[in-house]
Parts: C-alpha cells; structure tokens; sequence
C-alpha cells in the first residue's frame, strides 16, 4: 500500500511548511478495508500506549535519543547481507530465502514470496545495528518458520481454516513475531509499536497535517513524524480528510494479548502449528503435524524466553493486574 508518488507528495508537505495534505496515488487499488476513508480505529489499549510512550521519553529525554540509543548506527548494505547470511546459517535455512534490500518500501521489512523464491526486503534507511537482528527474528525466524510448518497442516489453505474453524492468525502473528524482535534486545521498549497504535486512532480523527502537527508531543523530528504519519495514512487517497489503515495497531494489540496468557501458552507448539491464533493450540492439537517442526534458535531454552518475556514486562512497566483488566 506505499502511495506511487509518495516521494513528490513528501516534498510538497515539506515545502508547505507541514501545511499541505497529500493526494496519495497508487500503481494498484488499494484495498476496500485500507481505503475506507473512515476506518474504525480501536482505542481499546489506547491508554497503555500512551502509558508506554511517556516511559520511554521519560527515561531517553525525547524519540531521537531513544532510537539512536536503542537502534544504534545504521548499517552498510555489505553490513545487512553479511548480518542475515550469519543468521539463516546459524538457523540453518540458508540459500532458502532470498535478501532484498530496498528503500522503496514504507514498513522496516517485510517477508513474501517473489517467483516462488521466500524473499526478505529490507528497507535500508531503517536498517539499524541494534535493530537488525531483531527484524531478522521477526521476519524469518517468526513468519517464515511459522509458514513452512504451516505448510505441513490440514489447514493449510482456505477451506483447511474453515473445516478445523481456524481463528484468525492475527494478531497472535504479528504480536508474537514483535515480541520476537525485542526479547534480546537490552532495553526491549514497545515504543514504536505504540507510537504506531495511538497514531492510528489518530489519524482517524484528523488530517495529514493535523496528525503531524500533534504528534510533535512526542516526535520532534520532521522525518520521524512523516513515517508514523505515512503508515497511518497509507491506503487513503485524500489525507485532508479523517481516515486511517488500522493494520498497524495489531502490534500492540498481539503483543498484549500474548504476554496476558504467556504462563498457559506452549509456544514451541505455537510455532510447529504454523499460522494459528494461540487460542486454538489446545483444540488443534491433536491433529496438527507437529514432526520436525522449524522452531528458531531462540525459543529453544524455554527458561530463557519466559525470562526474557519479563523483562519485557518490566520495562514497559506492564502487570499482569493491568493486562487481566484489558484482555481477556
């Protein structure tokens, strides 16, 4: 969904001194869900992104000390290819996947498939040295490990998912593989994903410029402020109009759930059962392949990951008191 002129839009905003809506184009339709000019926004976990917004900027001052400090330098492009050869050798799936490195992209990476061929992109201008290997973990050792196993279910295709009365995979996916991206970094902030959420709903009350003017609150930094205006916005035609792409806030949201029910959830058998929410795992259980599953390096040593699920706890100053308040 990244607009077709994004870039000249983007000079236009900047020259009008942020005043100026875009006009988004794209080389396809965007789809229905993306493009309703009012899209319903959740403001469920509203309150608790703002909670972990205010922690973060309490602790580095402002967003451009937090991401330098928890992103480091960005890297060189030999740098990126050189981190992800290490991390599929040590996974073992080398020469399974493609690396596509790009700046034409609005998210940091993304996983697909481009002829047949399993493809990581990677945006290069987000490509941080403290960062990558969790975008690693996120992409390939989270969406690709759990599609290859997914391959080998009953429900591995549409009619799969209605006959076993498959919940949606989100956000179980998503919440999963952005714990997945923290959970070894040393200060594993949720900031980003609750910038991302509390500027979605937003969005959906205000304009372009609007919502750049307000995110000043916690963003200084012009650039900053344009990409979480980007992807809030992506998928609209029209920005001077209220409207968002609510896709982004199931980070957040898949994160809580997850970390809610983290003592009940197996989640080695979460990974083996391939594209599954975690409420399923007991019903499917019994029926799902589970032989020779790909399950990444870390999420081997189980005592490990549930510490480090409490670290994440704890640095967002979230209890299990407020999550059992939240979710269900």
């Amino acid at each position: 969904m990244k607009p077709s002129n994004l870039q000249k839009e983007k000079d236009t905003f900047f020259k009008s001194n942020f005043m100026y809506n875009p006009k988004f184009e794209y080389a396809k339709s965007p789809l229905p869900s993306a493009s309703a000019q009012n899209s319903h926004a959740s403001n469920r976990f509203l309150q608790v992104a703002i909670g972990i917004i205010q922690n973060t900027l309490q602790k580095y001052k402002n967003y451009e000390h937090y991401e330098k400090a928890t992103g480091g330098n960005l890297l060189s492009t030999k740098q990126i290819h050189q981190q992800a050869r290490k991390y599929m050798e040590a996974e073992g799936c080398q020469g399974e996947i493609a690396v596509n490195l790009t700046e034409d992209v609005v998210s940091q990476a993304s996983m697909g498939t481009v002829k047949r061929q399993p493809t990581m992109t990677i945006n290069v201008s987000m490509a941080r040295e403290q960062w990558l290997q969790g975008t690693l973990r996120h992409e390939i050792g989270t969406h690709y490990f759990r599609t290859v196993n997914n391959s080998k279910q009953p429900w591995n295709n549409s009619n799969g998912r209605i006959k076993y009365r498959l919940k949606p995979a989100n956000p179980t996916e998503e919440g999963l593989a952005t714990i997945h991206s923290l959970i070894f970094h040393p200060d594993p902030d949720l900031c980003r994903v609750a910038l991302l959420y509390y500027t979605i709903y937003q969005a959906s009350l205000m304009s372009f410029s609007e919502l750049f003017e307000h995110l000043k609150i916690f963003i200084k930094d012009p650039e900053a402020r344009w990409y979480y205006c980007v992807r809030a916005k992506r998928g609209l035609t029209d920005t001077s109009q209220p409207g968002c792409c609510t896709k982004d806030q199931v980070y957040l949201e898949g994160v809580l759930h997850i970390l809610r029910h983290r003592h009940t959830i197996d989640f080695k058998l979460l990974m083996a059962m391939g594209k599954v929410s975690y409420v399923d795992i007991n019903r499917l259980k019994k029926i799902a392949v589970i032989g020779n599953p790909r399950i990444p390096q870390f999420l081997k040593d189980r005592n490990r990951y549930m510490m480090r699920l409490e670290k994440i706890m704890q640095v967002n100053k979230l209890t299990d008191a407020s999550l059992r308040t939240l979710v269900d």
